[in-house]
């Protein structure tokens, strides 16, 4: 790539001719404050806190959308950029609800770090509030309007990146604001819960339906027996909530925490994982072996459903009629579970701890009742689950590692585990399919080609003389490209995987925020989903195929992958939803 010589603070460096004046001075160890700015996502200028003086130019510079030229002379350090970017903050704070202490960002919110960093001790300005309704309607998303600082993250992220654009900047001027169009509460919109909104705000204005006070309730009733599972991504980000670094495996940690906040029983969805590939698995087989419906695409990503049930009905056939994996262990947990351990199912209370805020809206879905009962009755995300952590006194780090309970105990394989970052599920399904029509063992299991952050990957896999045509999207606005391809009739393929979050559940919605100074140099999606294949790896058994736990179930309780009893309780359907059907 050609270099331009660019000058910033008196240091001549040699950067890339593409950058801005941002990544110039980033990759120069030179921090220069943000607040709109996200690597990927977000770069409008729009908040002015970046303000630098370019040499040559009248007026003040936003860093991040000024590009870079042979020559360029920046000062980033001067008395009038110091003092441009503290009146612009305190601007901010002048009509922003300042009622931190209270935030659910508190402590880990971009503008308190802010005015840490700039010195902000005193708020001049006292600017007119205009009070805003909190929205609430969603079961999964919470807008709260009085703690926007109109960044357009949010915007960018859903409009640009994922395509759905349920929201978006109304009115102009002092009266601008993000909302939905026609004033419609977010619960009416075609948005998809995907809460990929929250994880780029800057501040509290966006955050996920808090379920803590109901499974506090459900832990302190006598009554219930209350079961919890974790997903595959939950364990490489809990961690970061107590200080660990980004990627930390705390399984075991993770495990004793949850049997200490109260928990009768501690599974692994893992386990269901491996179910969900038992039955997706023969699903494929049974479509590609008696001329069914292809590609067939996966069906564990919730926000996912809801973006094909909202923008393409024509591929719900295509869909796997599989449940998701915590909704599959739901409904063995109050069919076959409830039947061993001798409880009736009405006293079950299921809670699953999901990376995901689209799982709360699909734990409500009434196709999800396999035994009249919700198959999930509260989901928590992963911010959640250390809330209540925290709430508890529990000190997480000083934990020792358990496993988790029995009958499900030892019960995950490695196949398992990768569902949580984007390819997972494919390569887990590639890795039994393989073996299946090859009618052996098949030694080397690593999938490399679905691997990685790449928005859309397509691979190619032989085995038993049929070649079986596959493609990995991540992210929405990939999976509207990939069916569009479809559409057109660019690609022929015959397996899909898709999953709603850009990197997969690692990034999902209810993730440990990351503040975007530590996107600008990490990719987190990579970092996590890294440390998921390193607990693949150092698992024994890394076929779902292979679990003898998954073998018990059968034998003694579904009969055969894609049966009547497995039918009756792992599988589903899907609904054609206009722009105004919730």
């Amino acid at each position: 790539m050609d270099k331009v010589n660019v000058t910033i603070n008196g240091n001549t460096i040699s950067v890339p001719a593409d950058y801005t004046i941002l990544e110039a001075a980033r990759s120069a160890g030179i921090d220069i404050p943000t607040l709109c700015y996200l690597k990927d996502v977000s770069q409008t200028g729009s908040c002015r806190m970046c303000l630098v003086e370019v040499q040559g130019a009248r007026a003040l510079q936003a860093a991040c959308v000024y590009p870079v030229n042979e020559g360029l002379v920046v000062n980033t350090n001067t008395k009038a950029a110091r003092e441009a970017r503290r009146t612009t903050l305190e601007l901010i704070l002048s009509n922003h609800d300042r009622k931190c202490l209270t935030c659910v960002r508190n402590q880990n919110c971009e503008l308190q770090k802010l005015c840490d960093e700039l010195g902000v001790e005193d708020i001049p300005y006292e600017g007119v509030r205009i009070e805003h309704e909190t929205d609430a309607t969603s079961p999964s998303i919470v807008r709260d309007d009085n703690k926007c600082v109109l960044c357009r993250r949010c915007v960018n992220m859903c409009k640009n990146i994922q395509t759905v654009g349920a929201i978006e900047t109304v009115e102009r001027g002092f009266d601008t604001s993000v909302g939905c169009a026609f004033g419609m509460d977010l619960a009416d919109t075609s948005c998809v819960n995907c809460g990929q909104c929250i994880a780029v705000c800057p501040v509290g204005a966006l955050y996920e339906q808090d379920a803590t006070k109901t499974v506090w309730a459900a832990l302190e009733n006598p009554d219930l027996h209350v079961v919890v599972q974790p997903a595959p991504a939950v364990r490489v980000a809990l961690g970061e909530e107590f200080g660990l670094p980004i990627g930390t495996r705390v399984t075991g940690k993770m495990a004793a925490a949850l049997r200490r906040l109260g928990f009768d029983k501690v599974f692994d969805t893992d386990f269901a994982a491996d179910l969900t590939i038992m039955e997706e698995g023969t699903e494929l087989l049974g479509r590609i072996k008696n001329g069914g419906k292809l590609p067939m695409i996966t069906s564990c990503s919730p926000g996912w459903i809801k973006f094909c049930e909202h923008n393409f009905p024509d591929f719900l056939d295509n869909l796997s009629t599989c449940k998701s994996p915590h909704e599959m262990y739901g409904a063995v947990i109050k069919s076959y579970y409830a039947s061993v351990s001798g409880i009736d199912p009405k006293n079950i209370f299921t809670v699953s701890v999901m990376p995901c805020t689209a799982k709360k809206f699909e734990a409500q879905r009434d196709e999800l009742a396999a035994t009249g009962y919700q198959d999930v009755d509260v989901v928590l995300t992963t911010r959640e689950l250390a809330k209540m952590i925290k709430q508890s006194g529990i000190d997480f780090n000083a934990l020792p590692d358990e496993g988790f309970d029995d009958p499900f105990g030892a019960a995950a394989s490695g196949a398992g585990v990768i569902f949580g970052a984007t390819g997972g599920v494919m390569e887990a399904a590639i890795r039994t399919v393989a073996e299946i029509l090859e009618g052996k063992e098949i030694p080397d299991i690593e999938y490399t080609s679905v691997r990685g952050v790449e928005g859309i990957k397509v691979a190619q896999v032989e085995a038993g003389g049929k070649t079986i045509r596959a493609a990995v999207a991540h992210g929405l606005g990939n999976a509207r490209a990939l069916l569009e391809r479809i559409r057109s009739g660019e690609i022929e393929l015959d397996f899909i995987e898709i999953m709603a979050c850009p990197g997969g559940c690692v990034n999902g919605g209810g993730q440990p925020i990351v503040p975007a100074k530590v996107k600008m140099s990490a990719d987190v999606r990579a970092v996590r989903a890294a440390a998921i294949y390193d607990e693949d790896e150092s698992l024994e058994i890394r076929k779902s195929h292979e679990n003898p736990y998954i073998k018990k179930l059968y034998d003694e309780y579904l009969g055969e992958p894609c049966g009547h009893k497995s039918h009756e309780l792992l599988h589903t359907h899907y609904v054609k939803r206009n722009l105004f059907t919730k």
